[in-house]
């Protein structure tokens, strides 16, 4: 069964494995040629979190425009492809073309036909997945600028996450082709299968951990309230008693409408509460919590993916008896 496998499954593994070849190559050389830039361009202390810095940095951003373009579609893109062009096909191609009347009826049971075939690429579109995150973690420091731990595309791009994501998106295509029975319909439930449940776990992840809170006497724009990297959860006024509001107090301080100046108008507002005893309450999770959380996620996922993995087999094994 392993040898059918690999002969079956051998277009989807070599392209994907050559993807994978080109993706890191693209990295390794943008890594290479962005280092030997910063060499001949950084001020003295750069690269670092200095201002004379930020020139610099947003020269890399304009010159590897494209790399960001690719690097952040990825996080979506990769799961997706593999659920739809390892999954959908596994059992809706079968389906669509009769052949599983012919596989099925060998000495080898469907359970077992199943079974190995869900094993055996499962784990290889887990491994692919940790080693995109080697080659993006390998080429993050000497490129990229953004969060890690605040950023979901970054997020699920290192650590165990893209491992998780594409076991995930795999057995998410695999049951939806046992279920529809074609192919097409189940690549169209892989992406957006994907589409939602991304943006639905990090919404959930706020809830791994309490959140951190800090109670500021300056307040600066949205994300540094957070910290570098830090995810923001929540935010709230503190009247001088010690209560929490749920919105910025009324009538204490004057608000001019929104103008082009708005973010200077708001910033006068907050200094006018700060002087009048008012605080500022800031709730996060702080980037100390990255593999907390990357192992929630990819607790979660796995979770998800032996469901699907056994809908899978019960759906197969239903229609056959």
């Amino acid at each position: 069964m392993t040898w059918l496998t690999w002969r079956q499954h051998r277009p989807q593994i070599l392209i994907t494995a050559a993807l994978l070849g080109v993706l890191g190559l693209l990295l390794l050389g943008s890594a290479v040629e962005a280092r030997l830039y910063v060499a001949g361009h950084a001020p003295p202390g750069c690269p670092g979190p200095g201002p004379a810095c930020g020139d610099l940095a947003a020269a890399l951003d304009d010159r590897y425009d494209a790399v960001y373009t690719i690097f952040g579609w990825m996080p979506l893109l990769a799961p997706a492809l593999i659920g739809a062009f390892w999954g959908a096909p596994l059992l809706g191609r079968e389906y669509e073309h009769g052949t599983h009347k012919l596989a099925w009826t060998q000495s080898v049971s469907v359970r077992r036909w199943l079974t190995v075939k869900l094993v055996m690429l499962g784990a290889l579109a887990a491994g692919a997945g940790l080693l995109l995150s080697a080659m993006v973690s390998l080429w993050r420091p000497a490129l990229s600028r953004h969060d890690v731990f605040g950023n979901i595309g970054t997020f699920n791009m290192v650590g165990v996450a893209p491992a998780a994501w594409w076991l995930y998106a795999f057995t998410l295509g695999a049951a939806a082709g046992a279920l529809l029975r074609r192919t097409l319909p189940a690549m169209a439930v892989v992406v957006a299968g994907i589409a939602v449940t991304m943006p639905l776990l990090f919404t959930l992840s706020d809830h791994y951990a309490p959140p951190v809170r800090t109670v500021l006497s300056e307040l600066s724009d949205t994300v540094a309230r957070a910290g570098p990297d830090g995810r923001l959860v929540g935010e709230a006024w503190i009247d001088p008693s010690g209560r929490e509001l749920a919105g910025p107090p009324s009538g204490v301080c004057p608000r001019l409408p929104d103008a082009p100046s708005s973010d200077r108008n708001e910033q006068a507002f907050e200094r006018c509460l700060l002087g009048k005893g008012y605080r500022f309450a800031v709730y996060f999770h702080p980037p100390s919590r990255f593999w907390r959380f990357q192992w929630s996620e990819a607790a979660i996922l796995a979770a998800a993916s032996l469901t699907l993995a056994g809908l899978t087999v019960r759906r197969t094994l239903r229609r056959t008896a």
